[in-house]
């Protein structure tokens, strides 16, 4: 269960300005993996004309390019700085920074052309990304402190966390299916990659919304 390593301990921790400041970033990273895919569709549909892209690695070569890579970084950023309760919090926020930054430096292949190294490498770093985010949600948000007993309120976002961190590798595993089948449609639905990466996408960002207590937060 992710918590910051600088936050001392007071008598009303939860009204602590390091916590609040905290939770704020957690509900930034949550916003911005909720509002990520919406912005890029929405934004191409406006200054490009309609149109889904293939998947959500491809707007990187549309005029929303540059807040695609500027959202990765502001991810891992903040990902770089998480604490918990152990080496497993700080070492999945190391790894999904490097997974997430990859991601940005190294873009997928133009569609239509004969994958790259680079288009590999990028594939490789985004399905490592989004499994560290699905063990973020299902292994460590749904922790409890040894000291405390679980409240109602927190066995509900473990369903949350749980469900979410399926959803994502659940999506991650179709994605890998379509790609290697060479299959362009799931179900009659066009451009399916964009769709399961959305739900990966918008499942971290649930997941990040209530762990920043903007969901099911304890009464």
């Amino acid at each position: 269960m992710a918590q910051p390593a600088v936050i001392p301990p007071t008598g009303n921790s939860a009204q602590d300005p390091l916590v609040i400041s905290y939770l704020g970033l957690r509900k930034a990273v949550g916003i911005i993996g909720v509002a990520l895919p919406l912005v890029l569709a929405i934004g191409k549909a406006l200054l490009q004309g309609p149109g889904i892209e293939p998947s959500i690695s491809d707007y990187y070569y549309t005029h929303l390019g540059n807040v695609f890579v500027g959202s990765l970084w502001a991810i891992g950023v903040f990902l770089l700085s998480t604490r918990g309760y152990d080496w497993r919090d700080q070492t999945a926020g190391i790894s999904a920074c490097i997974f997430a930054v990859g991601v940005a430096l190294f873009p997928t292949t133009p569609n239509c052309q004969p994958i790259t190294a680079i288009g590999r490498a990028h594939f490789t770093f985004a399905a490592l990304f989004f499994l560290t985010l699905a063990y973020f949600s299902y292994f460590l948000f749904t922790e409890t402190a040894t000291d405390r007993r679980p409240t109602p309120r927190k066995l509900q976002r473990n369903v949350v966390y749980r469900v979410c961190g399926i959803a994502i590798v659940g999506c991650i595993l179709l994605i890998a299916i379509l790609k290697f089948s060479g299959k362009e449609t799931l179900l009659g639905l066009p451009n399916p990659v964009f769709w399961l990466e959305s739900i990966a996408v918008w499942s971290f960002g649930v997941s990040w919304l209530t762990k920043g207590e903007t969901i099911l937060k304890d009464n």
